[in-house]
C-alpha cells in the first residue's frame, strides 16, 4: 500500500448491527421538542466531562432550529453542518471542533459520515434516525482506540417503533435514563408535534340543469279554485229540482 500512498492511514468502521462494546448506551424518554432541548442544555451545564460533543438530528431545519437555541446559550462554543453548507463553512466547523473552540457541533447523517475527529466524548442522539444502522454510524464516532464512549438519545413516544427497530437490529436495549429532577418540562409544541384536527368535508350534491325542472310551478287544487256567480233561481233549482216562485201579493 505504502507503494501507492504517501502516508497512508486505516479507517475502519464498526460491522453494521454490532455496537462497539466499549460504548456505554443510555436513553431519556422525553416528551417533545422545547424538553429536549432544555435537557441537552442541562446536560452540557452541569457534565464537565461533555468536553467534544456530537449532536446528531435528523433534518436540516432541525439542525438550524437546535442551533438557534443553543448558540445564544453556549456563544462561541457551537457548530452546525447540514449538506446546505457551503463546503468550506463544513471543512472549518470540523477543524474548529478538532481544535476544542467548538465543545459541539450539531450534525446531520447525511454529512456525519465524514466526520472523522478523535476523543468525541459523546454522541447525542437528538432525535432517532429512521434507519436502524445510521444509529450504528453515528455512536462509532465516539469510543475510538479502546477509549470509553457514552452515547445517549432522546426519544418521545412517536420514536417508539425506532428504537425498538434499533434494538432489534443490535440484538441488545438500551438502558434508560430517569429524567433529571430539575428538568424543565415544557408544554410548548412545534407544529409538526401538534395533534392534526381533521373536519369531514360534506359534498352537498346540486342537482343538474335537466333535474331542476320550471322556474314556477303549477297551482295545488285548492290554489286553483275559480269563484262563479251563480243565480238565486239557479240555487234554487239545484236544491228542489223546480224553480222556486214568490207567492203573489194580495
Amino acid at each position: 500500500m505504502r507503494t501507492y500512498f504517501n502516508d497512508p492511514e486505516r479507517v475502519e468502521a464498526a460491522p453494521t448491527g454490532t455496537p462497539l462494546e466499549n460504548i456505554e448506551q443510555t436513553y431519556f424518554d422525553v416528551p417533545n421538542f422545547y424538553t429536549k432541548v432544555n435537557l441537552l442544555h442541562l446536560l452540557l451545564t452541569e457534565d464537565e466531562s461533555m468536553t467534544k460533543v456530537l449532536v446528531f438530528v435528523g433534518t436540516k431545519k432541525l439542525a438550524d432550529e437546535l442551533y438557534e437555541q443553543l448558540e445564544a446559550k453556549f456563544p462561541g462554543t457551537a457548530g452546525v453542518i447540514h449538506s446546505n453548507k457551503e463546503q468550506n463553512h463544513r471543512f472549518n466547523t470540523v477543524k474548529q471542533f478538532h481544535a476544542g473552540v467548538y465543545r459541539f457541533i450539531i450534525a446531520t447523517d447525511i454529512v456525519a459520515r465524514g466526520i472523522d475527529v478523535a476523543e468525541v466524548t459523546h454522541v447525542i442522539n437528538f432525535d432517532v434516525p429512521d434507519v436502524p444502522e445510521n444509529y450504528i454510524h453515528r455512536i462509532g464516532r465516539t469510543g475510538r482506540a479502546d477509549k470509553k464512549g457514552i452515547a445517549i438519545s432522546f426519544i418521545t413516544e412517536a420514536e417508539k417503533p425506532l428504537q425498538e427497530a434499533i434494538e432489534t437490529l443490535m440484538k441488545r436495549t438500551i438502558t434508560k435514563n430517569e429524567l433529571p429532577p430539575n428538568l424543565a418540562i415544557s408544554d410548548e409544541l412545534t407544529e409538526d408535534e401538534k395533534p392534526k384536527v381533521y373536519m369531514k368535508e360534506i359534498q352537498v350534491k346540486v342537482p343538474k340543469k335537466e333535474e331542476r325542472g320550471p322556474a314556477f310551478h303549477p297551482k295545488s287544487a285548492k290554489n286553483s279554485k275559480v269563484n262563479f256567480i251563480v243565480k238565486k233561481k239557479d240555487r234554487m233549482m239545484k236544491k228542489y229540482g223546480k224553480p222556486i216562485k214568490r207567492a203573489p201579493k194580495k
